[in-house]
């Protein structure tokens, strides 16, 4: 057994894989994310655009963006996180591309994404 079926092995039987909602790039989601403060923890709620869904398995990855304050804040979310509580999908875009990183350059009524009916 190599060190690459042992990494596999590993993955499939210690780490909790979460039933996550289908989503893509454009779609608008709802994150809700503990914190931990000191000794409180509470639970956040991260709102924003998925810009893209990257890799597969323990190591799949999702990237989101929302603007707050005339800011523009990007987080890359891991999607089997043990800190997730909760993922909703509010809207679905439509959107052409896997990865939506002209996004990040418009402004205004052009960063408005079109939803699928």
């Amino acid at each position: 057994m190599n060190k690459q079926d042992l990494i596999k092995y590993v993955e499939e039987t210690y780490i909790e894989k979460k039933k996550l909602p289908v989503f893509g790039a454009g779609d608008t989601i709802a994150i809700d994310y503990a914190i931990k403060e000191g000794n409180k923890e509470r639970v956040q709620t991260f709102q924003g655009t998925v810009l893209q869904v990257k890799g597969n398995g323990a190591h799949k990855t999702f990237t989101v963006r929302k603007i707050a304050s005339g800011v523009g804040v990007e987080r890359i979310f891991p999607a089997h996180s043990p800190f997730i509580q909760e993922i909703r999908v509010l809207k679905r875009g439509k959107v052409r591309r896997k990865r939506i990183f002209y996004f990040r350059g418009l402004r205004g009524k052009k960063a408005r994404i079109a939803e699928k009916r």
